[in-house]
């Protein structure tokens, strides 16, 4: 008899998956919004200070750019695998 109630229980139950795996990834954006941020804002700085260096700036900025949205487009690609567990 309580075999079919936790049975009859189990599949009225909501998965709620979808929900906190979207909840996470926009909690997990925020670290590589920050940093895309910083990154550019040194560049400027750096670019204000010595403007000789601007090139090496904007190279080393971009390429760590790069490496910070890598961050966010796993965090994206975890949200798809955790949604759909």
């Amino acid at each position: 008899m309580s075999n079919i109630v936790l049975a009859q229980a189990a599949e009225q139950a909501v998965n709620i998956n979808p929900g906190l795996a979207a909840i996470g990834y926009g909690l997990g954006a925020i670290g590589p919004g920050i940093g895309v941020g910083l990154i550019f804002a040194a560049v400027i700085n750096g670019t204000a200070r010595q403007p000789e260096a601007q090139g090496k700036l904007q190279g080393i900025g971009f390429s760590t750019f790069v490496l910070t949205e890598v961050l966010a487009l796993i965090g994206i690609v975890i949200y798809f695998i955790a949604s759909a567990a």
